[in-house]
């Protein structure tokens, strides 16, 4: 594999944007080496600027659900364009985009359209005070929702402290009114609930983890939370920014059969494009303005390409609603081949996956929060990365990241991906 204009485009890059990339995971730095710049996708296949191919499975991470560049997104963007690229005005493709986020998920019964995943959470947690009139919000330690000032903060000394901030700039008034809980661990939540009585605004969870790896949450946890939040008038707010029409039509809430009071979108809804969304119950979406008190706007906010492109995916997934079954086939035939390879040579790492999520922890335990998920060998992973991207597969290169399969992939292309894994086990 030849590498040359990706390593001359990164030096360049360098020189202009801070680390040579515009979102840090992409610079490689966790798993060494030069990042590799992608000209163009198709399919399950990306190919680099030097000419070599890979079957990726980080699809844009998660939004291609369909694999890069489907004709029937590429279609419609393309009639779109013709009438404008933004208005600055209501179109009626943000009301068809905001019925179908509906009618998929019927927990939202009122929707606002925002421009990523973090204007998606911030936006959230901002309504979930403004409508409850208190300031804290509980977070879990390994949750990722963005880098809001709220979001970017680490676990203190323990479940009842405050947390401290993980990134200079976030203020300590910011820190204290984020608390964090440890996932899955509902002893946690009860007891900075206790501590922190009638002044908790909203509690704010992945119901799947996307960013320590995949780490699903157990259903029975979700539940207690659930009643927790209905007790003790708490908003419960679904992240499903990653898992959204990923695991299920109807996401992760689905799958539990648990419905939050407001969830966060973003990653699939917009075909491609940069979007996020959040909803839940009108009598909370009404605070938002102009309707209500709580402000919150965007310019580009409801760009009418890209509600043709999230129009023309959540179409595809109403209509086609057997996408979900052929993903679970080709993941667990990719997960089956993965523990087969494991066994061979005497490894014990850990897999988890959620429908076409999946994670190969290097650790031997059975990861279930942040605490045992870093007991992963992430010198291992670095390793194993650059060999599978030797064997032209393209994964996250950080191991706490998903892999993703999308209905692109084909049989052929997952028993490509499992030879490659058993060679590079070696």
């Amino acid at each position: 594999m030849i590498i040359s204009k990706s390593i001359e485009l990164f030096e360049k890059a360098k020189k202009r944007m801070p680390g040579g990339v515009n979102s840090p995971v992409r610079a490689f730095k966790s798993v060494r080496g030069t990042p590799i710049f992608m000209e163009r996708g198709v399919g399950s296949k990306i190919f680099d600027v030097d000419g070599n191919e890979y079957i990726d499975y980080i699809g844009s991470w998660g939004p291609h659900l369909f694999g890069h560049n489907p004709d029937f997104i590429i279609k419609a963007v393309q009639e779109a364009l013709l009438q404008g690229t933004s208005f600055g005005t209501p179109t009626e493709n943000e009301v068809k985009m905001a019925d179908l986020v509906c009618e998929l998920m019927p927990s939202i019964e009122m929707v606002r359209m925002v421009n990523s995943g973090t204007e998606a959470t911030m936006s959230a947690i901002r309504l979930a005070r403004g409508y409850t009139g208190k300031d804290k919000i509980i977070k879990f330690e390994g949750c990722y929702h963005g880098h809001g000032d709220s979001f970017l903060i680490k676990a203190g000394s323990g479940a009842l402290t405050f947390g401290v901030p993980t990134s200079p700039g976030v203020t300590k008034s910011s820190s204290a009114d984020t608390l964090i809980a440890n996932f899955n661990d509902i002893k946690s939540v009860k007891e900075i609930v206790t501590k922190n009585k009638n002044n908790i605004a909203g509690i704010i969870i992945e119901p799947i983890a996307g960013n320590m790896g995949v780490v699903p949450a157990d259903k029975t946890f979700l539940q207690e939370l659930r009643q927790i939040c209905s007790d003790e008038k708490i908003v419960l707010i679904f992240d499903e920014v990653m898992t959204g029409f990923r695991v299920a039509k109807g996401g992760a809430q689905e799958l539990y059969n648990i419905n939050p009071d407001l969830t966060t979108l973003g990653k699939i809804i917009g075909g491609g494009f940069p979007v996020g969304a959040y909803g839940g119950k009108a009598e909370i979406m009404n605070h938002i303005s102009p309707a209500g008190p709580v402000y919150q706007a965007g310019t580009l906010s409801g760009n009418p390409i890209a509600m043709t492109a999230g129009t023309a995916a959540l179409t595809q997934i109403k209509n086609h609603p057997e996408i979900y079954s052929e993903l679970e086939e080709k993941s667990a035939l990719l997960e089956k081949g993965m523990h087969e390879n494991l066994k061979l040579q005497n490894l014990k790492y850990s897999i988890n996956r959620v429908g076409s999520m999946l994670c190969q922890f290097f650790t031997e335990e059975v990861v279930t929060d942040y605490k045992t998920a870093i007991h992963s060998d992430t010198e291992k992973y670095a390793k194993y990365f650059h060999k599978m991207l030797d064997r032209g597969i393209y994964l996250a290169p950080a191991q706490f990241e998903a892999m993703f399969v999308s209905t692109a992939h084909t049989i052929d292309d997952i028993k490509k991906t499992i030879e490659a894994h058993r060679m590079s086990l070696k």
